[in-house]
């Protein structure tokens, strides 16, 4: 299941994201990283799917 996360991480980092933590704090950053940049988010989501797997 987590490679699938990631892999959902790197085409729509909000989806992974939402998918380990769900709709908390860390999602709603994403959500700001992605729209401010692309590789911030995938960097963060990677990150939160690490760090909780």
């Amino acid at each position: 299941m987590s490679i699938l996360r990631i892999i959902l991480a790197i085409l729509l980092p909000p989806v992974g994201v939402f998918l380990t933590v769900g709709i908390r704090g860390a999602f709603w950053l994403n959500i700001l990283l992605t729209i401010l940049g692309y590789l911030p988010g995938i960097i963060h989501a990677v990150w939160i799917i690490a760090k909780n797997d």
